[in-house]
């Protein structure tokens, strides 16, 4: 039997992260990291393995992040937990005593149960696992006509990545616009024109009725009737948590099988922590329960439960998720933070919005330029932030960044207003018209007028 301090289970963000912050944050500790793969992808990273990168092997996260920061890795699967004995079998035979244990097992793409001719050749999906991604990268070479059902972030990345080779893309969704459930109408929309003017064809507004095919995909069948041809079909439509070894061991799991932890990212079993997509995650402003599957929230969470694995830290908790989202198509950025005006309007918020386009250099005679459009989302009663989204050069990535930190330390358009930011002529908008604070300024000046 081995015995170890600290042992992680799943190889990908947020297991690297929790296992590296435990680490650094308790160096006489022995960890121990576990995963199933021979290679982990960067998983934000999975979309361009389907054009931009020339090979997958260009997206993969090197094992020395974890044995240069003195973890010990071992390729296996652990296949059950003992919480009374605090140990896990593998399935090579092999017995490992913990001391802490922290979950990382992630999440598997989901495949509805509803959808007739999923299970047909040709109809693929994203996982995290390199092998199958390597073999369907292959197969789509000799495809020509592929079908992506749905139009979250994945789908609308890997739609616009098989463009580039020339295949003739359709992306299906069934919700108003593509990016919908992150974005407000003006920038959902620009996305579905820009993605629709690099050659992607957009059907919003009428989901999939079913897959067509013998044994291989010839096309699917819309809910309005319509059918459209394909050699492949590509199902983007969501994830859900890997947690089927955590049901086993009877942790605690909510009604939609994520894991239930605190805000110190324990589980209801003793030394038990979980991190990442497996765990269950509550919106920032209304602690209600949410889908959000984001690396940059799990490893926010991992670096959480690396720091209190042996002493827990009231300063250093996890305070829910403000799902803080960034995509491009082409050289246009799209990024969110928080709630869009429709989603706090839904919960009963009464907010009030500001809008302001400028560029993201200055003057905007310069090489590059591009428009910056920012839109806010602020409570009426006191000009807290509730939400952004940006549209623009690839500065958005950052900036969205900001108004994420605005929101989660909960400051208002006023504090905006009176920030103190560094520009540069080649890497900012202007300061005498920098957007995030002049669509705060929109704001101040509808709450003051009592005109929200």
């Amino acid at each position: 039997m081995k015995k170890v301090d600290v042992l992680v289970i799943g190889g990908s963000a947020a297991g690297i992260v929790a296992a590296v912050t435990g680490k650094t944050h308790h160096p006489e500790r022995q960890f121990l990291l576990i995963r199933k793969e021979e290679q982990v992808v960067v998983p934000c990273g999975i979309p361009y393995m389907f054009g931009s990168l020339e090979s997958s092997d260009k997206n993969v996260i090197a094992d020395s992040v974890v044995t240069n920061a003195g973890i010990e890795l071992k390729i296996g699967e652990v296949v059950s937990i003992d919480s009374n004995s605090k140990e896990c079998q593998t399935s090579d035979g092999a017995v490992i005593h913990y001391g802490k244990l922290v979950l990382a097992t992630g999440s598997i793409p989901l495949v509805p149960e509803w959808l007739k001719g999923a299970t047909l050749e040709n109809v693929f999906m994203v996982p995290k696992n390199k092998t199958y991604l390597d073999d369907a990268i292959k197969k789509f070479e000799a495809f020509k006509k592929i079908v992506t059902i749905g139009g979250g972030f994945i789908g609308v990345e890997v739609s616009d990545e098989l463009r580039k080779k020339n295949k003739e893309v359709t992306v299906i969704e069934k919700l108003p616009s593509i990016l919908w459930a992150a974005f407000d109408d003006v920038i959902s929309d620009n996305a579905k024109k820009i993605l629709e003017n690099r050659g992607v064809v957009v059907k919003t507004g009428s989901g999939v009725k079913e897959i067509v095919g013998d044994t291989r995909v010839r096309g699917i069948t819309l809910e309005n009737g319509e059918f459209i041809e394909a050699d492949a079909v590509l199902l983007s439509m969501g994830y859900i948590p890997n947690t089927e070894i955590a049901r086993k061991a009877g942790i605690r799991l909510n009604e939609k099988g994520f894991i239930k932890v605190d805000e110190y990212m324990r589980t209801d079993s003793p030394d038990i922590f979980a991190v990442g997509d497996c765990v269950e995650k509550r919106d920032f402003f209304t602690r209600k329960p949410c889908n959000v599957m984001l690396a940059s929230t799990a490893c926010a969470e991992a670096r959480i439960a690396g720091i209190n694995l042996f002493s827990l830290s009231t300063l250093k908790t996890f305070i829910g998720t403000i799902a803080i989202f960034s995509t491009a198509i082409g050289d246009i950025a799209f990024a969110a933070a928080g709630l869009s005006k429709r989603q706090a309007t839904e919960e009963g918020f009464d907010v009030v919005t500001g809008k302001f386009e400028g560029v993201d250099k200055h003057p905007g005679t310069l090489p590059g330029t591009k428009k910056q459009f920012v839109e806010l989302i602020a409570s009426n009663e006191c000009g807290v932030i509730l939400g952004g989204g940006v549209m623009g050069g690839m500065s958005a990535g950052e900036l969205i960044n900001m108004i994420g930190l605005a929101i989660q330390n909960r400051m208002t358009v006023h504090n905006i207003l009176t920030t103190q930011i560094g520009t540069h002529p080649l890497l900012t908008a202007p300061p005498t018209a920098y957007p995030f604070i002049k669509a705060a300024e929109s704001i101040s000046k509808q709450i003051k007028a009592g005109k929200a």
